[in-house]
This record gives structure tokens, sequence and C-alpha cells, in this order.
């Protein structure tokens, strides 16, 4: 019998404090041997959709009370951001999505037709059902550990804040006017967290000395639209980071002062860590 192939990596602190859930469902890399196989693109060229070291960067949260959830699956093999319905008919033979998106109209669908800067992935669509049986497999239990984290939050801490955490090529930024952001704060505008919870964000983030936008050109996707409950104190804000301000990347390295970076956004996840879904504690603590 084949063992299933693992999704993700699940890591609780000593003491779960206030039911703040940091996620990476984008640093994945663990890329299956029949992937590569039937890719066009080598491995460094895959890598490029990664939210590379990301899931480092969130790893202090533990410390501070917080939970993690880090994917291991490659993005360009199964995206953990879109639904699962959100098929590319140029993916998947006979593939007819519910609503046609601009994710998928861009190749980037549940599974994804390209990586950066638009370089096919592979040479011909893969069978319908060769498509849900890898959903089936390495989408569904990342969402289902998601979803019960969350119901787990609320039910030990009458609510939930979920990080949903990624990051962004600096060429995804060049048509913004300067000076550009270092960091995007996506709450669907309003819609997945209450103000106080993202007021917290831009607290922590620019308390750090770091440039900050809302919403633009990033106000989240599948996550915070799935998960992002205000009103039943589920709050979702998706966070992210400027790659080359900790990579090359070219290479899928981090650079030389990566330590730098790491230890000043670790002040960035503490603060968050110790946000509180209910409404005693509205926002970043202010000592």
């Amino acid at each position: 019998m084949t063992r299933p192939e693992p999704t993700y990596d699940l890591t609780r602190p000593q003491q779960w404090l206030g039911g703040v859930i940091f996620a990476s469902p984008h640093s994945g890399r663990a890329y299956p041997g029949w992937f590569l196989a039937e890719s066009r693109l080598d491995a460094q060229l895959l890598r490029s959709s990664e939210d590379a070291f990301v899931d480092r960067l969130i790893r202090p949260a533990l410390d501070h009370g917080a939970v993690l959830l880090t994917a291991r699956v490659p993005r360009c093999v199964v995206d953990l951001n879109r639904g699962p319905d959100e098929m590319d008919p140029l993916v998947v033979a006979g593939a007819v999505p519910v609503m046609t998106n601009p994710r998928i109209m861009a190749g980037l669908g549940v599974i994804p037709r390209v990586v950066s800067q638009g370089r096919a992935i592979r040479d011909r669509p893969i069978p319908r059902a060769e498509a849900e049986s890898r959903i089936a497999r390495l989408w569904h239990p990342y969402h289902r550990a998601l979803a019960a984290l969350i119901d787990e939050a609320v039910a030990r801490f009458g609510g939930a804040i979920l990080f949903d955490m990624h990051s962004m090529p600096r060429d995804a930024l060049t048509h913004l006017p300067r000076p550009r952001p270092d960091m995007v704060l996506g709450d669907r505008n309003g819609v997945s967290a209450a103000p106080r919870i993202s007021a917290g964000v831009v607290e922590a983030v620019t308390a750090e000395g770091f440039r900050l936008r809302r919403n633009s050109p990033f106000s989240g996707a599948y996550i915070t639209q799935t998960y992002g409950r205000p009103r039943n104190n589920v709050h979702v804000v998706q966070l992210e980071l400027d790659r080359s301000l900790y990579m090359d990347e070219r290479r899928i390295e981090p650079r030389p002062d990566f330590d730098l970076f790491q230890a000043r956004f670790a002040r960035i996840v503490e603060r968050l860590a110790r946000l509180r879904p209910d409404a005693s504690d509205s926002a970043v603590a202010a000592e």
C-alpha cells in the first residue's frame, strides 16, 4: 500500500496561548518525483513560485504561544490558496471552471499552468481524474487541518486569528509609485478581519520601520475569502513580504544579511502572536 504523501507540518507551542495561527501555504519544497518527471522545467525554475524561507521567518511564533501550519507540497504542484474548483482548462483536460477569474486566466489555478514569469510547467494537460486525485491527496488534507485548528481556537479561546503568510517577487511591485511597499496587508478590504486586528498588523510592521500597503496589489485569495469571518470572531489577514528583502530571487538563496532581517521580522511575529481574537486585546501591546 502506498503511503500518503505528506502535505503539511503542524507544529504546536508548549502552550497555545490565544488562538493565533501562522500559516505558510506556499513555502512547500517537497517535489515529488512523478511531478519532476512530467514537468518541462528543471527544479530550480520550478522553485521560482515558492514563498521560499517564509516558514523559517514565522517559526519564532512558536516561542510566543502561536501554532504553525506550513505546507510541504509545492505551490506549482497544487496551490493551497486556490479553491478546489479553480481548474484551468488548459491544464486539466475537460475541466470547466465554476467561474473564470483572473487567477485562472493567468495560469494560476488550483493546479498551476505556469511558474513565475509565465513559464509553462508542462507540455500537455493532465486528465481530469488525475487532477481530482491530486486535489484529494494534497489539497484537502491541508484544509482539513486548517479548518480543524480554527474550530479548536474558537472552542478554546472564543475566536481565532489566522496570519496567512506569503512572499511577493520584487517585480510584482514595479508598477507601484515610489516608495514601494516592503509588505502588503490583505484583508479583502476589511471583509476578512476586524479593523482592530488589521490595525495591530499595521502597528507591528511599521514599528519596525517597514513600509506597508493595504490590499493592493494583493487583497487576499481563497484562504482569506473562505475562512475570514469577523462576525464569528474568526479573523484572517494575508501578509505579503518583498522577497528581495531577505533572499536572492534568482538563486533562491538567503541573502548574506538574512539573519538581520530574520531578527527584525521576529519582532513583528512576536507582536502579532500577542494579538487576541477577543475585543479585550484590541491591538498589539503598547508598551
